[in-house]
This record gives structure tokens, sequence and C-alpha cells, in this order.
């Protein structure tokens, strides 16, 4: 039996959250098993409580699934609903029973259907009602909550059961409600069928084609529960195991893939979830017998997508498809060196190498102009309409490419390509690399919402290392607004997991984050060696990719504590990449640190060539840097008007970034000067100057939750959410938690 559905939408929203979430008994709970366990309990305290107690250390550490039968969550709580139903009337009953089968664990909205069939008389509902268990509605029944609907349909015998089922089958007709039929013939079955198992399997293949996993999953899985053979039945787990993951339910995907020996979804389950350095293995493997199908082996690589729409880009075959994965897998662990082993592949089963596979192997092999010319392939493949791999890796491509626009057209329409199939794990991937793009082009505080906002699906579908991903993320955003506190919390709980979980991207950005906070704050010794420990890391501990998106700002470091000959060595290589590329941000960058490197007046025409090639460019925040360093070199010869332009163009750029530390570099600089560091007047209503982590600390604290419980909700330390309520005021000009309520009630702040 599948788990029934969450009954509040996973995406852009969070689980309802018990106040005594911080004071669950059992062992202490990682964060993704904690949003799980929620999701799991469908929000009710009690039970969330039963099923902590009930969990193995594995299984609150993350390392195990989560149980997923009703009866194994919490059976206590589950005992008292079916004692409720079990009080009431035979015929209420009945037809509690008939509505349950009708919503669990497969909604088919056939209930009115089949009362009308069999002339059931409705009218004992009345004593449900008042019980307060359920109530009819215009489609049928609605129950009190999901527990008491799991407890009618649980209570009822199973022969009563199977009967129920059988009925709804016979009220379904026509092609659409096929794999509802087939669920309910299935559900109704006395024991194994082939011809079941048949009709099931093209069932689930139906659904899978029409962007609905849940329910695919679900019928491959009771097509697997009939069917005798075992090879078949392996196969069909591996089906349902795909399909679980793809739907959003981790716990679920990897309890049956435990169950099946299959590459493909070992791979992603280990890419995703697990220990990403064995993943690229699983993965290649998976495509190479993908290629070779053979038929005691196999299993689904992902469900199969609609069909595309006229004009857009035809998915990739399963073994592309999986090639695409194991790229993906490089990207991750930050072995790279590894992309040609797959492109090797590709070619020995001759096919073409899918999404930044090519590029990867080629950047790897210092063969920029070639990196360049098929990244620049892959990027351009961001039409509407496509399959969620190919936009996504257009994105990856894009971003290598230094082309922000285009890599947020390619992110935001793979996660609109993923929820329009149901492919619900996807979404949060596509948002992780969204947000860089969002960052760099002077939008942190849509790039941190979003962020938050990705890092709660990723938790809730069970994607540990993609929310790993996305902390370091909300690292980076936390050092731009000068959140030393948040940044360096957030900082250590990735760098945490990516060093158990050999994810070397994330590991790198925790490490550069930490390295800008430094630089912001003119620590520049400590940001130089951050910086130098960044380049000489690797697999599994830093990223090359990170490394040359950094270089820059390592050569600012290294400048500024006299290490010129590392600073040059650096910026050759980076210069050599923007050259080969071409990007206006790339070549602006490498400008500015021409200019950091050169002496004197000399640097100024390389400032202004930097700036010159920034107005082509979507760098905002890196731009505003150069205005600063540009306005400082001006200031120490003396050139004061000129400074004096650039030094204001820069504070207001960087206050309009939320960016305090940067901006104090500015008002430093204008103080030495001798001009007035004027502030920019905010015409903004007061809660617009909160970054979005503030934002929601002040609405949680104003709905009179403590800060132990902000801490627990939001996976940060009571000292940090103290942090955040003292900025909130501070910034609000309050004293009270009195005052933040009134201003959050003001419907101009909303």
């Amino acid at each position: 039996m599948v788990t029934p559905v969450n009954p509040w939408p996973l995406e852009g929203t969070s689980p309802p959250t018990p106040r005594n979430a911080a004071r669950l008994p059992g062992p202490p709970l990682s964060e993704g098993v904690r949003v799980r366990v929620l999701r799991l309990v469908h929000g009710d305290p009690r039970a969330a409580a039963e099923l902590v107690a009930r969990l193995t250390g594995r299984q609150a550490a993350g390392l195990d699934p989560l149980p997923a039968e009703p009866a194994d969550l919490a059976p206590e709580t589950l005992r008292a609903h079916r004692g409720e139903v079990r009080a009431l009337p035979d015929g209420t009953r009945l037809v509690l029973l008939l509505a349950a089968a009708d919503q669990y664990p497969v909604a088919t909205h056939a209930f009115l259907r089949a009362v009308a069939a069999v002339r059931l008389d409705t009218r004992p509902l009345e004593v449900a009602e008042a019980a307060g268990i359920a109530y009819a509605t215009a489609g049928g029944v609605g129950f009190r909550d999901a527990w008491t609907r799991i407890a009618a349909y649980e209570t009822a015998a199973p022969a009563d059961r199977r009967e129920a089922h059988r009925l709804l089958a016979r009220v379904l007709h026509g092609p659409a409600e096929a794999p509802r039929r087939a669920w309910h013939r299935g559900a109704g079955a006395l024991g194994p069928s082939a011809r079941l198992a048949a009709e099931l399997t093209a069932a689930a293949a139906r659904a899978r084609a029409a962007g609905d996993p849940a329910l695919s999953g679900a019928l491959a899985e009771r097509a697997a529960a009939l069917c005798a053979d075992s090879r078949e039945r392996a196969r069909l787990l591996a089906h349902a195991a795909a399909d679980a993951w793809y739907s959003g339910d981790g716990d679920r995907a990897r309890a049956l893939a435990a169950r099946t020996a299959a590459d493909a979804l070992t791979g992603v389950l280990a890419l995703r979830t697990g220990h990403a350095g064995e993943a690229f293995d699983a993965l290649l493997a998976a495509a190479v017998r993908a290629a070779r199908p053979h038929p005691a082996r196999g299993g689904p690589q992902r469900p199969a997508p609609a069909a595309p729409a006229p004009g857009a880009v035809r998915a990739p075959s399963p073994t592309a498809h999986l090639l695409a994965r194991a790229a993906e897998a490089a990207v991750y662990t930050g072995d790279l060196r590894r992309s040609p082993e797959a492109l090797l592949a590709a070619q020995q089963l001759g096919m073409e190498a899918p999404g930044v596979l090519g590029g990867l192997a080629a950047a790897v092999d210092g063969r920029y102009e070639d990196a360049r010319d098929l990244l620049e392939a892959t990027a351009g493949r961001c039409g509407p309409g496509g399959d969620p791999t190919l936009l996504l890796h257009a994105g990856i491509a894009a971003l290598m490419l230094g082309d922000h626009p285009r890599a947020v057209t390619a992110t935001v329409r793979a996660a609109a390509a993923a929820r329009a199939r149901g492919l619900t794990a996807a979404v949060s991937q596509a948002m992780e690399f969204r947000v860089y793009a969002e960052f760099w082009t002077g939008r942190p505080r849509a790039a941190e919402a979003a962020a938050l906002d990705a890092l709660r699906q990723a938790y809730a579908t069970g994607q540990d290392n993609g929310a790993c991903h996305l902390q370091a993320a909300l690292a980076m955003f936390a050092a731009l607004t000068g959140d030393d506190d948040l940044c360096r919390e957030r900082a250590a709980a990735a760098r945490s997991h990516a060093l158990a979980h050999d994810l070397g991207l994330p590991a790198a950005l925790a490490q550069w984050a930490l390295a800008f906070l430094d630089l912001a704050s003119g620590r520049f010794d400590a940001a130089a060696a951050g910086l130098r420990a960044l380049a000489a890391s690797g697999p599994g501990h830093g990223h090359r990719a990170i490394r040359h998106l950094a270089t820059p700002h390592y050569v600012e470091a290294a400048v500024r504590t006299g290490e010129i000959r590392v600073a040059r060595v650096a910026h050759a290589g980076y210069d050599r990449w923007a050259r080969a590329v071409g990007g206006a941000d790339d070549l602006a960058l490498s400008a500015r640190c021409r200019a950091l490197l050169t002496p004197g007046a000399d640097a100024l025409d390389h400032y202004r060539e930097a700036l010159a090639l920034h107005a082509d460019g979507t760098r905002a925040v890196e731009r505003a840097r150069t205005e600063l360093l540009f306005g400082s070199a001006l200031r120490r010869l003396r050139r004061r008007t000129e400074a004096r332009d650039r030094l204001h163009s820069a504070l207001a750029a960087f206050e309009s970034f939320d960016a305090p530390h940067c901006a104090e570099a500015a008002r430093a600089e204008l103080r030495a000067l001798g001009a007035p560091a004027s502030p920019v007047r905010d015409h903004r209503s007061p809660t617009a100057q909160l970054t979005a982590q503030q934002l929601l600390v002040a609405r949680m604290a104003a709905d009179g939750a403590t800060n132990r419980e902000i801490a627990t909700r939001l996976a940060l330390s009571p000292r940090t959410i103290d942090h955040h309520l003292r900025g909130v005021f501070t910034r609000l000009g309050i004293r009270s938690r009195i005052e933040l309520v009134r201003l959050l009630a003001d419907p101009a702040d909303e």
C-alpha cells in the first residue's frame, strides 16, 4: 500500500510545524528528517512525537529511509482514530469506507457514481457529521483529517475493502480513467494474477507518460505485489522506486530501491541523498546497460515524459539521460576529470554526448575554445516546453559561460517543465542553479527567498545533498548582506555535510562565502588564506569552477597582502578563459585584476576598460566592487572629483543590495577623501529594509514563536535567531515584539 497523498502543497509552502517540535522525544534529528517526519504524519504533533520516538539512530540521522506504512508511522495515533470509527454504526462505517477507498491511497473521484450505482443510502453519514469525523461535500465526503480517512479504510475487514475497490472499479469508464480503474481492480484482487499485473503495468506506463509519477508509482508497486515472476517483480519495483523519487517521496523510493539492484536508481539516490562520490560509477554503468538491454535486467531510468510541445526539443533517450546524470555527478563532486570517461562511453555507444558533458571534458583538457562552443550549444537549448534535464543543463552551461539572464531563463523553465510533468524532485534542483544568477545580477533578496523556498523543498523530498548546496548558497548571500553569524553557521552546516558526502561544489561554495565575508570586511589576510585553500583543494573538498569564479577575489586579496606573484599566476589562467569565452563580465573582471596588478596611474585605464565592459554585462555586484576599487585608486592618486563620483556610485549600489560591509568600505574611502557619505534615502515600506531571512524570522516572532521554536523550524541556532531579531529591531527602529506585531499588521507593509 502506498503512502497517502500529502495534504498540503509541497511547493512554496512548509508543512505545519507543531509548537513542541523542539521537544519531541527520541534521538536528535537532522533537519531533513524533521521536515519529512512532519510531512509523513500530516503535521500532527502527537503523531510526530510518536514517530520520532520509534526511529532508529540511522533513521534519525537520515541514513536509512523513514517508515512508509501508517501502522509503522504512528500506531497509537492510528489506533485512537480507529476506535472513533469503530464506535460508529455499521452503515456509517460502510459509507466512510467507500469514501476512503475512493481517496486513499489513490484519489479516483468515483464515490458519487458508486453510491448511485448500488443505490447506497448516505443518510448514515449524518452520524459521522455529528461526531465531527466526516462531512458531506459537493464531490462526496470530506474527512476531519488525513488520519481519520486512513482509519476509516484500515478499520474495515479485508473482504469489505476489496468489495469497495471492485465497486469503484465498475463505475470508472473511458480511457482517461483506465489507470484508476486498474488500481481498484488490483486492490480488489485476492492474490497474484498475471493478467491484473499486466493491466496495472500498462496503466502505470500511461500514467507515467501523462506526467503523474505518483499514480504510476502506486500502480507499479501494486503490479509488483500481484506478479509471481521474480525478475518481472524486481523490474516493476524499480519502476515504482523511480516514480516515487521523481514524485518527491524520497523515503519510499529508497525503501523500494533497497529491494532491487538498479544501477540507475542507485546512482540518482547517491547523487541527491547519499554519498555522491559513488554516483558517477553507478550512473555510467547504468548508461552502458541501458544502451545494451538485457531481458533479465533493466528498470526505469526515469518516468517517461509527456509528448513534447510543437517545436520543443525531444527528451533525451534513457542512455543520454543517464550520461547527463553522470555529468551532474562530476559537477556536484567536483571531480571534473571524470567527465572524459563519460564522454568516451558516449562515443563508444555511438551517441552524441548530452548536456554539459562535452564542455566539461574540453575545459578539463584546457581546450577552452572547444568548451565555449559546446557550452554555447547546450545553453542555447533553453526554449519553453523542453525536457527538464536538458533545460537544467542549459542553465548550468549558461552559468559556466557567465550568461546569467539565459541561466535564469533556463532554470526557471526547467522548474516549470518539471512541475508540468509531476517531477517534484527536479524542481528544487533547478532552483539550486538559478540562485547563482539571481545573486550576481544584484538581486540577493530574490535569490535568498528562492533559495529558502528550494531548501524547504529539498528537505521535504529527501534531497539532503541538494539542501547542502542551497545552504552554501545561503551562506554566500549572508556574506554579501553582512550577516556574519548566519554566514558562518550556514557555511559550517554545508561543509560538514559536503565533506561527509563527497560534495565538492557546496564545500567550495561555502569556503568562498567565508572568504568573501573576510574580503568585504577588510580582513585581507584571512580572505587570501581562505581563497588559497580553495585553490588547493581537490574533488569532494573543492571545485575547479568555484575556484575559477573566485579568482578575481583571490587576486584582490593577494594584492592587498603583497602576494603579487601568485596573484599574477591566478590571473593568467582566468584571463585565458575570459578571452576564450568572450563574456563581458569575465573580461571586465580580468581587466579589474590587471588594474590591481598594475602600479600607479597606469592602472586607471584598466579600471576604465573594466567598467566599460561591465556596462554590457549583468554582474551588478561585481560592477559595484570594481567602482569601489577604482574610486580607491583615484583617491590615492588625488583625483578627488572622479574618485568621489565613483565611490558614491559604489555606495549607492551596495546599499541597494543590502551589502553593509561593502557599503562601509565605500564610506571609509569617502571619509578618507574628506567627502560626506550621504545615506541613500529609502522610500520603501519599513519591512522592505529586511532581508528575506530577517523577514521570515520577524513574521514567526510576530506570530508568537519563541527564539528556540524559530531556530528549530529554520535549522539555525537560537543565538543566530537572537542576532536576527536584534538586526530586525535595529533596521525597523523598534524596541519590542509588541511594536513588531503592530508593524507587520499594517497592510501597507504586507
